[in-house]
């Protein structure tokens, strides 16, 4: 049972499987891996991690869009169009009066057609008829627009957009700080992960050989046995009994190493390389793991400095930001907007020159104001909106930070709890070695049973299985104390 209690912990290399994809890296076979090779090979090749610098690099184009917004926009805008007809401005020839200079009156009059007979202006419904004309062609008056050109160069310049520019600007340099602490916290989770998967390994490495040497102990006990059956001082029953266990022992050594199999791939796969290639960790072969001493100390925990190593706080910490600058955009929509227009416009035929067939234009220059009135309430409930997220996202740092204090009172406990369990295990140690010792002199004397001695070598399997436990939980208790912490070390 202390066997098979012990290959759970190979459940744990199949969930690392789906930390994130990697890119292969090169590793010699049969290299020894130091865990900071281990670290550095994970943080080089791990695709999530090069996805995130890519936002990264993402926000920072956004942070340079959002700058440019300060800055004079020119813009061009042009375009050809074809008409049917032609733009006349007389339905037909037309006939203008023409006036002549009065000296008597000293002004100018028209000059009528009189009745010679009675002196009177001849009338044409009821219009007198004017004496000169100016004729005017109806072809003179129309004008080529078969054929259109035209364009525009405009400079538009923000002189005043209620605060949104600037609020764009810093919730674009909080998105870039964002992306960078989501690195740092997806650093720090992929190197936990490959802290555990390394002391996975070396733990089902070291109960490899403990399997190994409890295989051997009831082969020797089954062989003493057997030869005891011959001699007759022994029963059937007895050699049944040790050639179960001994059985049983075999399975779950073959059980341990596949265990141990599929943790080095776990391994490799989490360090991107190929999880067939065959290497050595630096530890595996390490005598006593309790010589491998933890960073543990003693000086007292300062939480403020926790919460500024934390990247899953400054997260919340910078979204509370983004939200507070969402507050001042939506503010924005209700407060005037004041923009410095410039444009210079042309077309073909234009309108300076009668509409001749050539390019010509001119320079434009004025301001935009725009005010906003009544939307029915649309922009103040959007601002009222933008608060209470800002609201919710306070509460959502407030809590995070009781449950990172929570999390690292637990995590203390717990590394305290492991050192304690590592100084125990170590102490039944000795007193399972002397137990079986005991058990086996008793055996070639006489006076100890065939179950006494399984027993001994049960209770010796299971003092030094916890003992492997308890070295290894002492590693896991450390890095995870130290991830909670915010000083895991994700440099490479």
């Amino acid at each position: 049972m202390t066997i098979r209690r012990m290959l759970l912990t190979v459940a744990l290399s199949g969930s690392l499987l789906t930390l994130g994809a990697q890119t292969t890296a090169t590793v010699a076979d049969g290299s020894v891996l130091t865990l900071e090779q281990c670290r550095d090979m994970a943080l080089s090749n791990n695709k999530n991690l090069r996805k995130i610098n890519e936002e990264i690099r993402a926000a920072g184009y956004q942070k340079d869009e959002a700058f440019a917004a300060y800055l004079p926009a020119i813009d061009f805008a042009g375009g050809y169009l074809y008409n049917q007809k032609n733009i006349s401005l007389l339905e037909k020839d037309a006939l203008l009066p023409v006036k002549t200079f009065d000296l008597q009156k000293q002004g100018y009059e028209f000059n009528v057609v009189k009745n010679p007979m009675t002196g009177e202006p001849v009338m044409v419904n009821g219009k007198p008829v004017p004496e000169q004309v100016a004729l005017l062609p109806k072809e003179a008056m129309t004008f080529d627009i078969h054929n259109v050109f035209f364009g525009a160069v405009t400079l538009t310049q923000p002189i005043f957009m209620g605060g949104k520019i600037v609020a764009m600007n810093k919730i674009t340099g909080y998105a870039e700080e964002l992306a960078k602490a989501k690195h740092g916290n997806a650093s720090r989770d992929l190197v936990y992960a490959v802290d555990a998967a390394y002391w996975m390994v070396v733990s089902l490495h070291a109960k490899q050989a403990l399997a190994e040497s409890y295989v051997n102990l009831l082969d020797t006990l089954s062989h003493n046995v057997g030869l005891m059956l011959e001699q007759g001082v022994a029963t059937r029953r007895d050699k049944l009994a040790v050639d179960v266990k001994l059985n049983s022992a075999q399975v779950d050594l073959t059980k341990v190493n596949n265990g141990l199999a599929l943790s080095k791939m776990a391994l490799a796969q989490l360090c991107g390389f190929p999880i067939h290639t065959p290497y050595t960790l630096a530890d595996e072969n390490a005598e006593c793991l309790s010589t491998l001493a933890p960073k543990y100390s003693d000086i007292p925990i300062d939480m403020n400095e926790v919460y500024a190593r934390r990247d899953d706080l400054r997260q919340l910490e910078l979204g509370v930001k983004i939200f507070g600058q969402k507050e001042k955009v939506a503010r924005a929509a209700m407060m005037p907007n004041l923009a410095l227009v410039g444009m210079y416009s042309f077309s073909n035929p234009n309108v300076f020159d009668g509409f001749k067939n050539k390019f010509s234009g001119a320079f434009s220059v004025g301001a935009m104001l725009t005010v906003p009135i009544w939307h029915w309430g649309g922009n103040y409930n959007k601002y009222r909106a933008a608060k209470a997220q800002t609201s919710a996202m306070r509460m959502e740092l407030e809590d995070a930070k009781e449950m990172i204090d929570l999390q690292v009172s637990q995590a203390n406990f717990k590394a305290e709890e492991a050192l304690k369990t590592r100084r125990m295990t170590a102490a039944n140690l000795e007193s399972a070695d002397e137990n079986l010792r005991c058990a086996n002199a008793g055996f070639r004397d006489g006076v100890m049973t065939v179950d006494d001695v399984m027993g001994a070598q049960t209770a010796w399997l299971k003092a030094h299985s916890e003992n492997i436990d308890a070295d290894i939980d002492v590693y896991l208790c450390d890095v995870y104390l130290s991830k909670v912490l915010g000083t895991l070390n994700t440099n490479k």
